[in-house]
């Protein structure tokens, strides 16, 4: 668990920082179920009552909330999360914090989603864990966001003149590092227009946080800009999708459980364990790590995105991977979970693939053996008879799925998992009632 900052010293950490800058304006940031950042302000002169009482809002105005008739909620802000926005102006400064949401009594409202990755981490405290996750966010910068017209015609790694985007993924990270966002690296990816920027790990809750500052930093930096950026999971039909490569590890202290140098594969039980739960759990987890209609376009063969139920280390087809670590730095010990996209909402995402692994320490799940092969050409029976499963290919078939699963339940809590399917299922039901453009083309002329 991050560490805890007493009340008081947070209060008056933050009304001396509001002071020392000139802030005019706090926003106040949350979640709602699918991800999407909800903000609203208050003066400098509401600061310091709202940081003792919170402030109301209209919670069924808020997807996957409340109903009208329980509507009232509070948002009382973490004062451990207050940052200056760096691309306001520096006169009448705003700032923002994150904010947990609470019931008029004061409790810890159970369908938000950050309640909800706190309630798992608390889980993996008592059994004397720190969850720790590093993502790599994929996205693509168009020209505007009506159209998929790209700005260059670059590749992996590949520098100006073909990556355009050059300042603008620099520009981001300083911004990023203005805000106390630690960033790893940044490069263009494989597809046209496709960019990656790694965050430094750190524990789950600021990672969670951090991942939704990233994403609005990353489109506020583009519309300065005056182009667009996305996370749409697959915009352009004949190039790679943009994911959300997870690495997570649990430690004790300073010690990473995953590491045993003593094993042959040097994965201690606890790791392997783990990864047997991300492994059996992972189609559960696809409604939340995967949870738009388009993330399933993703989710194909050819296009390096997961498609199997197997691990390795070196195939990077794979849909958990364990990287290798240089040797002296078992602290580095991890696996990787490449099935999510940047689409999701970071702190469910990180709550069930937590409770996925957890399950499988409780459980001690076996870990098949890794699989290095091309897995596509395997053929159907190969990988039947070597139990190699698949992820569900829509979402509709992922909704299925999240209907039978207890753990799923168990995971996010009733309020969330009951709002999250019906949610996704008036979602699915839209998009099954489109008439696409591939069927007038290929069935208008012929039928």
């Amino acid at each position: 668990m991050p560490k805890l900052i007493n009340p008081r010293e947070g209060r008056e950490f933050v009304l001396r920082k509001a002071q020392e800058h000139n802030v005019r304006f706090i926003r106040l940031w949350f979640s709602d179920i699918n991800g999407l950042l909800k903000s609203f302000a208050i003066t400098i002169d509401e600061l310091e009552e709202t940081l003792t009482r919170g402030k109301g809002f209209d919670g069924s105005s808020i997807e996957g909330f409340a109903r009208s008739d329980e509507s009232e909620m509070r948002a009382y802000p973490d004062a451990s999360t207050f940052e200056l926005l760096p691309w306001r102006p520096k006169e009448n400064a705003v700032a923002r914090m994150f904010a947990d949401i609470r019931t008029l009594d004061g409790k810890p409202f159970e369908g938000d989603p950050r309640n909800c990755l706190k309630r798992q981490l608390r889980r993996v405290a008592q059994l004397g864990y720190t969850f720790y996750v590093a993502p790599e966010f994929e996205y693509y910068y168009f020209q505007n966001p009506t159209g998929t017209q790209t700005l260059d015609r670059g590749g992996y790694f590949d520098l100006t003149p073909l990556d355009v985007a050059s300042d603008l993924r620099r520009e981001t990270v300083l911004t990023l590092e203005e805000m106390g966002i630690g960033v790893e690296s940044s490069h263009h990816e494989v597809a046209p227009s496709q960019h990656e920027i790694d965050l430094r790990y750190t524990d789950a809750l600021t990672m969670a946080d951090n991942a939704m500052t990233y994403r609005l930093v990353v489109k506020e930096i583009a519309m300065k800009n005056g182009v667009y950026a996305t996370f749409m999971p697959k915009p352009l039909k004949d190039e790679n999708g943009s994911g959300m490569h997870v690495h997570q590890s649990l430690f004790q202290g300073d010690k990473n459980v995953f590491y045993d140098r003593k094993d042959r594969s040097r994965l201690s039980r606890t790791a392997k364990h783990y990864i047997a739960g991300l492994l059996r759990h992972a189609p559960e987890l696809c409604i939340v790590t995967n949870q738009w209609v388009n993330s399933y376009k993703r989710l194909i063969p050819g296009f390096e995105a997961p498609v199997y139920r197997y691990w390795a280390r070196k195939n990077t087809s794979a849909l958990v991977r364990v990287p290798s670590h240089r040797p002296g730095n078992e602290s580095e010990t991890r696996a990787e979970l490449r099935s999510p996209d940047g689409a999701c909402n970071p702190y469910l995402a990180y709550a069930v693939m937590l409770a996925a692994g957890l399950e499988g320490i409780r459980n001690r799940y076996p870990l098949p053996d890794p699989v290095e092969e091309n897995v596509v050409e395997m053929g159907e029976a190969e990988r039947a008879k070597r139990g190699i499963g698949t992820l569900p290919q829509s979402l509709g078939e992922a909704i299925a799925i999240a209907q039978k699963s207890r753990f799923l339940k168990d995971a996010l809590g009733p309020h969330i998992y009951h709002s999250l399917i019906e949610n996704k299922k008036i979602e699915w039901a839209k998009y099954c009632a489109q008439i696409t453009d591939y069927e007038l083309q290929n069935y208008l002329p012929v039928l």
